[in-house]
């Protein structure tokens, strides 16, 4: 046996040591699931510009609409969003999981998030799925967000400007950076929205400071002293939380999304909602 069988030998013996006490199976369905978790963090960058100190950004993620994920938990979760008060709201892609339904009714609560600064997103690998990446556009930006699909646009504070940036997904798209950043000024502060959280190693070749991705569902399970099981292409080496890169040029976060995919199960995972608070080095 090999050192990889090994290893994996031994965390699926420790997932079902760990799983028996929360009754197993039950609990990583029908509990952690449903057990949102509000993660704070506080974010210092250089270039930030004195006039966005303090500014609160909200970031969502990979809801999977239709696959055990309801118009009414989503109709919560904008509540939630918005007793938070976000400056600025990004969400990094997968509203659906396959297919479009009761678009209406989710694009009149989407209508419903409101942020001083605008909202934004981008597209993620399930909304190409079935074909389905016009209709989930139009719903974004029907409901007002920026859809930044290789392209940026200024978000102006105080006399400042910071630009927020973003590209298609790496999986099914066609993402674009230097598109993106075309009429960025290089020296300007860039936030980056990118689905999938590897194409950190494309923005740190670029003047981009801050990047907010998903995909991973931080691995959707997890298991004590080992991490993550498993993980999606494109999302293999920044799976979960803050990463700092080239030496503090580049700082990338991956959130765990809201939803599921392809399992309806969560352990030691829960779904994520986060809330940063930016100052200037």
């Amino acid at each position: 046996m090999n050192r990889r069988a090994f290893l994996k030998k031994c965390a699926y013996t420790l997932a079902g040591t760990v799983l028996a006490p929360f009754s197993g199976y039950g609990y990583a369905r029908y509990a952690e699931p449903g057990w949102l978790q509000t993660r704070m963090i506080t974010l210092s960058l250089k270039r930030l510009p004195a006039a966005f100190d303090g500014v609160r950004v909200i970031q969502f993620s990979d809801v999977h609409l239709g696959f055990h994920y309801s118009v009414k938990q989503l109709t919560h979760l904008v509540g939630v969003i918005q007793n938070l008060q976000p400056d600025l709201i990004c969400f990094t892609g997968d509203l659906f999981d396959s297919v479009v339904s009761e678009d209406n009714q989710i694009l009149q609560q989407l209508s419903l998030l409101k942020a001083p600064l605008g909202k934004a997103a981008v597209l993620g690998n399930h909304d190409y799925y079935g074909k389905e990446s016009e209709k989930i556009s139009g719903i974004l930006t029907n409901s007002g967000f920026d859809l930044l699909i290789n392209r940026s646009i200024p978000i102006k504070r105080g006399g400042s400007r910071i630009w927020l940036s973003g590209v298609d997904d790496m999986w099914d798209g066609k993402p674009d950076l230097r598109k993106a950043l075309l009429q960025v000024p290089k020296e300007e502060f860039t936030l980056l929205l990118s689905h999938c959280p590897d194409f950190a190693d494309i923005a740190l070749q670029h003047p981009v400071d801050l990047q907010l991705s998903g995909h991973t569902h931080g691995g959707q399970v997890r298991l004590p002293f080992y991490g993550h099981v498993v993980t999606p292409q494109f999302g293999q080496k920044y799976v979960d939380g803050l990463y700092t890169l080239g030496n503090g040029k580049l700082q990338v976060y991956t959130n765990r999304g809201i939803g599921v995919s392809v399992m309806p199960i969560r352990f030691w995972c829960r779904p994520e909602l986060t809330v940063f608070t930016l100052h200037r080095a």
